[in-house]
Formats: structure tokens, sequence, C-alpha cells
């Protein structure tokens, strides 16, 4: 018969399983006295390389070159960073639009009246084009008057489940949201708007909750929390949430909207929005497409790729003393062992370089870099701004000498968002929800597409590596 055991198990030299104290689970008798269910994980589950060279499998929906596999096709945005010529790849500068306006025009003009635009450019996303003044007055109403959270919600999703991991806590709440919509399982258009602008107003509030729930939790801190004011608009909400005094300046609001903006929409290929694609596809509920889209983004290989690139400038500045930050051959040291994967995390990836699509330069990082300089400038941070000026101007060369290869290699906008936000006071916590919560909007315009134009279920091919038919040996034979 099973039995319960407390635990975190944890198998040592040994063999021996470690019993922990972490939750209770039910687990056999042989599996507590040492039978082996572990060791054999990656031998079972191991497919050789070649079989997907020899099957011109395209692992990862990538082309040999690179390239992303075409999946389908979208009206909501453009990722170049690269043209084809007689089947060569040749890098370019990157460019972003959305909905057919380059990201350099909706985010450069620096005027009073367009200090905040993240609601502007979710606009765009949602609707399809820019709003009138009008237009955008009664957008952001309907979205500002979206932030309550249903009765009870707060203290019992938030507060007693308080997690290690807000982007669980987010995924999982916006599984509970289902509960309390008696139209859940709707498809019309009125529905799914509704959905998606509930989402993006309570996000947010929701991310900033559980931030001071945990805090609250794991650290023993005072928990101050925050109602939010109407008339403020998101980057206005998450600063006067976040901050006990409540208090931030336009300067900072105007840089984290800027932020939001950035993140807000990247092509449909990305994997969290391809994510929301393939579930939506599938014609499952609104909730669970979003909630899905939320688990990949949290993914070190995608969204939470900014706490690596974040802990290994932390790393950096551990391993080359300050006095030595403008020291080229020095930061070029410390990049060579990680190449080497003798330092950091030893996987030999200089995080906040490179990316899928851009080649000479990603839009999103060149905007976040000219946003940083002015922020770090005549402050404390200027030094350390230079730093990863240096990292960024060094670095494609450094791992084109390591490797022995000439691959195009840019900085992607994680390489300065993290620093932005450390400057803002923003908690590392926080990085990767802020980037949810502002993506939502593109994954809303993504599910829409494809509930629309889709019409199919996405279902590509797998193909067995196994040949023959495998006697089925009766259980004392075996």
């Amino acid at each position: 018969m099973p039995q319960e055991i407390d635990r975190d198990l944890i198998r040592t030299d040994d063999g021996a399983i470690k019993v922990g104290t972490a939750e209770t689970v039910r687990i056999s008798k042989a599996e507590a006295e040492g039978v082996d269910l572990y060791g054999t994980f990656t031998d079972i589950n191991q497919i050789p390389a070649c079989f997907f060279a020899d099957r011109d499998v395209k692992r990862g929906l990538r082309n040999a070159d690179g390239s992303g596999v075409v999946a389908g096709v979208t009206n909501i945005s453009d990722v170049h960073g690269y043209r084809m010529e007689d089947g060569v790849k040749v890098p370019e500068e990157g460019r972003l639009r959305l909905r057919g306006y380059d990201l350099y025009d909706l985010l450069g003009d620096p005027s009073e009246a367009r200090r905040y635009r993240f609601e502007e450019l979710t606009y765009l996303l949602l609707m399809g084009s820019l709003p009138t003044e009008a237009d955008l007055a009664r957008f952001v109403s309907v979205v500002d008057s979206n932030r309550e959270l249903p009765d009870g919600f707060t203290a019992s999703m938030l507060m007693r489940n308080a997690a290690p991991s807000i982007m669980n806590v987010l995924a999982r709440s916006v599984l509970q949201l289902y509960a309390y919509d008696d139209h859940a399982e709707e498809r019309t258009p009125e529905h799914e708007i509704h959905t998606a602008l509930s989402l993006i107003s309570r996000l947010p509030r929701i991310m900033v909750l559980s931030y001071h729930s945990k805090r609250a939790r794991f650290f023993h801190e005072s928990m101050i929390m925050h109602r939010f004011r109407e008339g403020e608009t998101t980057a206005e909400t998450v600063l006067s949430m976040l901050r006990p005094d409540r208090s931030y300046t336009a300067d900072e609001a105007a840089m984290l909207d800027t932020m939001l903006c950035l993140h807000a929409e990247h092509g449909g290929g990305n994997n969290s929005t391809f994510t929301t694609r393939v579930l939506s596809s599938a014609d499952t509920d609104p909730y669970s497409a979003y909630a899905a889209a939320i688990g990949a983004l949290k993914g070190y290989r995608h969204g939470g790729a900014n706490l690596k690139v974040r802990a290994m400038q932390t790393d950096l500045k551990e391993h080359v003393p300050p006095e030595k930050w403008a020291d080229e051959g020095a930061v070029a040291d410390y990049l060579r062992r990680v190449v080497r994967r003798e330092a950091y995390d030893r996987t030999g990836l200089v995080y906040g370089m490179g990316h899928a699509v851009y080649t000479l330069s990603d839009p999103r990082a060149v905007v976040c870099k000219r946003f940083a300089a002015h922020l770090a400038e005549g402050t404390g941070y200027e030094p350390e701004f230079q730093l990863l000026q240096t990292v960024e101007r060094i670095a494609p060369e450094v791992v084109a000498s390591e490797r022995g290869v000439s691959k195009t290699l840019c900085a992607n906008v994680d390489m300065y968002s993290g620093f932005v936000y450390s400057m803002m006071g923003i908690p590392e916590d926080l990085y990767t929800p802020l980037f949810a919560c502002a993506r939502m909007a593109g994954w809303a315009a993504h599910r829409f597409e494809e509930i629309v134009s889709g019409k199919r279920i996405i279902r590509p091919a797998y193909k067995n590596t196994l040949t023959g038919v495998r006697e089925c040996l009766p259980r004392e034979a075996r």
C-alpha cells in the first residue's frame, strides 16, 4: 500500500532517497526503500541528433540557417532582421512594425500629449488602427473600470496562497478568473474582447499584490497593500501600488510605460504568442489560452531570460572590479570564460546578446538603451551603463573568436531592460511578470486573429524513430 511521506525527494550519490519536509505526497514503499525511478530518465528520453538530421526535422521550428519555419500569416506585426538572397541569409537592421506602424514612430514623439502610450498601443493592437482622442479616452475608461477583482479574490488566491514564482500566480489567477465568468465558454467577439480587456486591466494589479504577498510569506516583511487609484494609467497603477508611499515621478511612469510598449507585441512566432495560437486553434476558452502563454513566457529561453541577463551582469560586476569596468581587456576576459563555460552558469551563453530574428540590431533594445542612457546620465548608474555598452560592443568579437564562427550578434532588449528597472527601484521578481502584463495585449490580438482566420487546429507531425514491433511479454517473463 502507498504510504504518506513528507518530502522534497532528492536522490543522493549512493542512490538513496533523501526525504525532506516541503510537502506531503504519496509514494510507494518500494520507492521509499530506494527503487530507482529516476536514474533512467535521460536514457529513456534521449533521441540521437542524427535522427533529427536524417529526417530533416526543423528543431525548434527553425531552418538550418536559424530562420523560422513559416507557420502562419498575420496582420498584427512584422519582425524583420534579415533578408534572403539566393538562399543566403543577409543581415539587416532590425525593424518592428505594429499594424504597419514603425516602432520608432509610435514611441518617438516626446511631447507631453503622448507621455503615456501603452493604452494607445494596446488599442492599436486590438482594434487595428490608432485611436482618435475620443476613442482613446473611452478605451482608457474601460480599462480603468475593469481593475476591480472579484470579492475575496485577493485574500483567497493571492494572500493565502502566496508562491515563490509570481508568474505561476499570474497563470493560476487567470485560470481561477474563469470560475467568476458566467459566460466563460462563449467564443463571441463581445466576450473575447471583454475577457482580454479585463485581463489587461487586472494582471498588473494581481502582479503587485502577489509580490507583496510573496515578500510577507517568504521574507517576513510587512505587507502594505494599496488599492488602485481610479484614473491612473497602467504604468502609474503599477508604481503607486508597488511603493509604500505611493509616490512616483512623471518621468518614472513614462519610462515604465515605454517598457510596457516595448514588450507588448513581437510577432506570432515567439514562443508564448505561438502558444496562444496553438491553444486558440484547439477552440479552448480564452483563460486557458492566456494562462498557457504566461507559462511559456516564464521560461528562461523566453521572457524569463531577463532574469538570466541581470544575473550574469551581477556576476560580471562581482568578477570585474569597478575600477576595471572601462577596461575592454578585463571585460573580454570575463566574456571568454563565459563562452568557454568556465564562468557564470557554464552554458556558454552571453545573455542579452543575440536573437532568433534580429541580426544587426533589435529596435526594442535601441529604444531601451536610449532611455537607459537618459536615466543613468549624471547618476551613480552611469559607470554600469557604460559597462553594458562595452559588453554589447565586444561580445560579438569574443563569441566569434572563441567559437570560430562569424555569426552576426546584436544586443537584445533584455540587455538593458533589467538595468532600467533596477534604476527605477523595481524588484527583479517583477521583471518577467511586467513582461507578461504588457504582452497580454499582443496575445489577445493574436488569439482574435486565430479565431477568425485560423479555422484549423495546429497539429504538426512528429516522426517515430522506432522500427518494428516490440514483443509484449507476460509480466513474469519480462
